[in-house]
C-alpha cells in the first residue's frame, strides 16, 4: 500500500515545533538529525553547518508519519512568502481525543471553526498552530 506522510518545513523553529508536537501526540521521535552532524561527504547536499534540524521522524500512527526539518538553501520559501495551501487532517477514534488534540495543537495559534458537529456527519474543527501549520481534526459522529 502507498502510504502519503506530511514533511513540514520550517524557518528555524523545527525543533521546537517538534518537541510541542511530540508532546501532544505522545509518541517518540525514530530519528532526529542537525545539520552539523551530516557526513562531510555529503555536506554538498546540505550546506548548513549549525544545530537546525536537517530532518526529524515522528510517528503519530501506526500509518502516519510526520517528517520535517528547517529549511535549507534547497527549500527556502519563494519571494511570495510561504506556502499556505494545505492542512493535516487528522481523523480521531473518538470524540474526546478529537477535542484533546484540537485543544492541545490550537494553543497560541488561530482557531478557524472551533470544534462543531457538521451536517455531514462529523465532529469537526480548523486552526493554524502557533508554527502557522493548519490543521483540521475531525471525528466521525455514530449515524
Amino acid at each position: 500500500m502507498t502510504k502519503v506522510n506530511p514533511y513540514l518545513f520550517f524557518d528555524g523553529n523545527c525543533e521546537e515545533a517538534f518537541l510541542f508536537y511530540k508532546s501532544v501526540f505522545r509518541r517518540e521521535f525514530n530519528y532526529l538529525g542537525r545539520y552539523k552532524d551530516v557526513p562531510k561527504t555529503d555536506r554538498h547536499i546540505f550546506a548548513a553547518h549549525d544545530e537546525k534540524i536537517m530532518h526529524v521522524t515522528l510517528p503519530i500512527s501506526d500509518e502516519t508519519t510526520l517528517m520535517g526539518s528547517d529549511h535549507a538553501e534547497s527549500h527556502s520559501a519563494s519571494a511570495s512568502g510561504p506556502v499556505d495551501n494545505f492542512a493535516l487532517y487528522i481523523n480521531t477514534d473518538s470524540r474526546a481525543e478529537a477535542d484533546r488534540l484540537f485543544s492541545e495543537l490550537s494553543v497560541g495559534g488561530d482557531i478557524k471553526v472551533p470544534m462543531t458537529e457538521t451536517f455531514w456527519g462529523s465532529y469537526y474543527g480548523i486552526f493554524k498552530d502557533r508554527f502557522g501549520i493548519n490543521w483540521k481534526i475531525t471525528f466521525d459522529l455514530p449515524r
